[in-house]
């Protein structure tokens, strides 16, 4: 997990200063990792670390306004049936403060600490800037240092129907994606978008594929089978890390028999996955839904599950 600058800048924007709970050091068994972190404010929350008791008595405490560093006995304090501790930062944050940061790496001296900052988060910081050393974040030497995150997986994504809503639902909140959302009218989109997705309204979508970067993602979800087929040519000509097209195995079997004409190679079509998700959760958008993101989220794996792949 890493410091979502962004996010929390837009929620100070929305609601004035908040509080961001983040989790800066884990022992045994615990509900999230180190880096995890929400943000609270007076009638509402943003994220998770984990839920529970520890959650709640996280978010009302961090409502008091208050920086604070707090270890918590999971087992005897909270009741919780994880037998670790968890050490949650609190910290209160408004636009002020935000500009006092850095814009890759945030380091700050915990409650009660010294303000000048140790020679081995120095040394950090500059090893990430200087070689691009990983920076993993938690406590260093008395001072909380998180990476700023910075979105890796370029997702394109073409349709916003039902299945095209679902998908975005569900991988929005991750931040690994960076999504861009493709359709021929504003009307087709949801009144509120997602703050961390990019929409594009384009009357021919094959057209913007070539502004896509080349080892970014497409799923291929329109509501026209000529817009899909154009889709897959242009994703085709132009190269991508991964292809999903929405459809059946009758659908598949025509689109294949076009590119060919089109001129492209077997070898080539058929890193283009069709049908997309997991059939053994059914055809209802939020499971094909599901489907794809777990496959999206497993390293190596196709936007289809293996049992699909095989049948």
């Amino acid at each position: 997990m890493s410091f979502d600058r962004d996010r929390l800048a837009e929620l100070i924007g929305l609601h004035g200063p908040v509080a961001r709970v983040v989790v800066a050091d884990i022992a045994g068994s615990t509900p999230r990792e180190v880096g995890a972190s929400m943000i609270v404010w007076g009638d509402g929350q943003d994220g998770t670390i984990g839920g529970g008791t520890l959650e709640f008595e996280a978010a009302r405490r961090a409502r008091l306004g208050q920086h604070r560093l707090e270890r918590h006995a999971l087992g005897p304090s909270m009741g919780q049936c994880c037998g670790g501790s968890v050490t949650l930062l609190t910290e209160i944050w408004d636009s002020a403060r935000l500009t006092t940061i850095g814009d890759d790496v945030i380091a700050r001296p915990l409650p009660g600490g010294t303000e000048q900052m140790p020679l081995s988060v120095h040394r950090a910081i500059g090893q990430h800037r200087d070689r691009g050393a990983q920076i993993d974040p938690g406590i260093l030497d008395g001072w909380m240092i998180e990476p700023v995150t910075r979105p890796t997986r370029p997702l394109w994504l073409y349709g916003a129907g039902h299945v095209g809503r679902a998908i975005v639902g569900v991988l929005a909140d991750l931040p690994d994606f960076e999504i861009t959302w493709v359709d021929t009218g504003e009307a087709r989109f949801p009144e509120h978008m997602p703050p961390s997705v990019t929409k594009l309204v384009a009357a021919d979508p094959a057209s913007v594929v070539k502004y896509a970067p080349p080892n970014a993602e497409h799923l291929i979800l329109t509501y026209s089978h000529a817009f899909d087929l154009e889709l897959c040519h242009a994703v085709l000509s132009h190269g991508f890390a991964k292809a999903g097209l929405i459809g059946s195995a009758t659908k598949w079997a025509r689109f294949r028999k076009r590119l060919r004409a089109l001129g492209h190679l077997d070898a080539q079509i058929d890193r283009i996955v069709c049908p997309i998700g997991d059939r053994s959760l059914g055809k209802h958008p939020q499971a094909i839904a599901v489907g794809v993101a777990a496959a999206l989220l497993k390293p190596s794996a196709a936007m289809r599950s293996a049992k699909d792949a095989a049948g």
